[in-house]
């Protein structure tokens, strides 16, 4: 069998890594200067953004020295040389800068794999939660809590410490993850055409890729995303939603895709497992 890199890839060594920038992330989150900033495109950047992408970006060139990496603070070189990748990494050192600067906590570190356009491995890490999300293809999908605490004692079970998903729920109505406050015309309609299948429609919020989470989790039934992505918002989520059962498509039903020449996704659809999931 031909070898597989994505075999070469500690998923300890991945949250280690996702955990130190998510201390770099939470000194500058508890400090009184946040130094923020304003990106061409009127997107925040802080001082955290920046750390948190020094250190993920000088520990995977370590320890992963032939695997390229696409970051939303890094370089982002064109797609005649992208094209080229066979596995790369996808990392948007902290996603949901605007819940960082609300100071909610709702904000996250991710890291992915892709391999030929498909998310492989994915580790989403919540700082102010220390939580972390994870993820192996074939391996199954895992939510663990308290998680330096378990590294820092028990590394080597750090998995078993781990709660597979979908979690089992049982709650009424369809869950539908989506802005109370910012919900698009196009979301309101898949609301709507929702409503008609079933009695009860809920609206659950949620910042940065925590919106996959909780698909994956089994919280929320589905994630309509009908509004401007990129690909280092999804690559994680995306692959944790997948391994725990779910789905990620376009509107049009055909996968999700990576590394492409535009690297702003497609409006897309996050649907979660059937199984383990009681809805009355």
């Amino acid at each position: 069998m031909p070898h597989k890199k994505e075999d070469e890839i500690n998923l300890l060594n991945l949250i280690r890594i996702a955990t130190n920038a998510g201390t770099e992330i939470l000194g500058v989150y508890d400090s009184e200067d946040i130094a923020l900033e304003t990106k061409a495109d009127d997107s925040p950047l802080t001082l955290a953004d920046k750390k948190s992408h020094e250190v993920i970006a000088a520990s995977l060139q370590k320890e992963y020295p032939t695997i390229p990496l696409l970051s939303e603070e890094g370089t982002h070189l064109p797609y005649h040389e992208r094209k080229e990748w066979d596995y790369f990494w996808v990392v948007d050192p902290l996603d949901g800068t605007k819940e960082f600067v609300k100071r909610n906590g709702e904000f996250t570190v991710n890291i992915a794999l892709v391999h030929k356009n498909v998310p492989l491995i994915g580790v989403i890490y919540v700082p102010v939660w220390d939580t972390v999300y994870f993820v192996k293809k074939g391996l199954g999908a895992y939510k663990l809590e308290n998680c330096k605490e378990v590294l820092a004692k028990e590394a080597g079970s750090f998995q078993e410490k781990a709660e597979k998903l979908p979690l089992a729920q049982e709650r009424k109505g369809l869950n539908v993850v989506a802005s109370r406050s910012h919900m698009s015309e196009d979301t309101k309609q898949f609301v709507k055409e929702l409503e008609k299948e079933a009695e009860e429609v809920n609206i659950v919020s949620a910042g940065s890729s925590l919106k996959f989470c909780l698909v994956a989790e089994g919280k929320a039934d589905v994630y309509p995303r009908f509004a401007p992505t990129m690909e280092w918002d999804t690559a994680a989520g995306h692959a944790i939603v997948e391994e725990a059962g779910g789905k990620v498509t376009k509107q049009d039903g055909t996968p999700l895709l990576y590394n492409k020449e535009e690297l702003v996704n497609p409006w897309f659809v996050v649907e979660r497992t059937k199984e383990k999931v009681v809805v009355k």
